[in-house]
């Protein structure tokens, strides 16, 4: 197992699924719930999140080349996509969704988009792309990811009172400071293999 790779692939599904910041919209979205079924909603929303995310780790290949599309190319596309999410988290200008009684919450929108959205797919296939012997460390990184968010997720309503609104503000913040870290780090590999000239040739 590639402990760089797992790592890696933790931090970027961790950050992306933002359950730190997500907190206050996950509370309005079960406004009226008893303790029980908030955390129903935690668990099912978590699995299914998670069995999105490890679909696309196993099919992320397969469909990068049957669309003909090079790892580098999905590298720079990732990192711009990456870095537009860091820079609306830094902003405070990420948008809730809309709330509507007759559908699933823990489906739409807490498991999709929150939790695995575009950004989160997007990087979970180019972990694998960069990776493809490492699916154990990309598995392994999004298990483990998830696993910490659906903690935070379960300790929704204690995390809140401690954290309060600018506190909330404050962590989001500083995870999209780290995730447009590694957005540059992703598109700038993307770049260097697509614009620069391989040695020996």
């Amino acid at each position: 197992m590639d402990i760089s790779i797992l790592v890696r692939t933790f931090v970027a599904v961790f950050v992306l699924a933002d359950a730190l910041g997500n907190t206050p919209i996950f509370l309005i979205l079960t406004k009226g719930m008893e303790s029980e079924q908030r955390n129903k909603v935690v668990d099912r929303a978590n699995l299914v999140a998670t069995v999105v995310l490890l679909v696309f780790a196993f099919v992320g290949q397969p469909i990068l080349s049957y669309m003909h599309i090079s790892i580098a190319s999905m590298q720079v596309a990732g990192g711009l996509l990456l870095l537009l999410v860091a820079l609306e988290m830094l902003q405070g200008e990420l948008s809730e969704p809309i709330v509507e009684q007759e559908r699933d919450v823990a489906i739409t929108p807490l498991a999709l988009p929150l939790l695995a959205g575009p950004g989160t797919l997007a990087t979970v296939m180019i972990m694998v792309s960069e990776s493809p012997n490492a699916h154990a460390s990309v598995i392994g990184g999004i298990i483990a990811a998830m696993g910490i968010t659906w903690l935070i997720m379960r300790q929704a309503s204690r995390i809140d009172h401690l954290m309060g609104a600018e506190g909330a503000i404050i962590a989001t913040k500083l995870l999209g400071f780290l995730l447009a870290a590694l957005a540059v780090e992703i598109g700038s590999a993307g770049i260097r293999e697509l614009f620069l000239v391989p040695s020996g040739l």
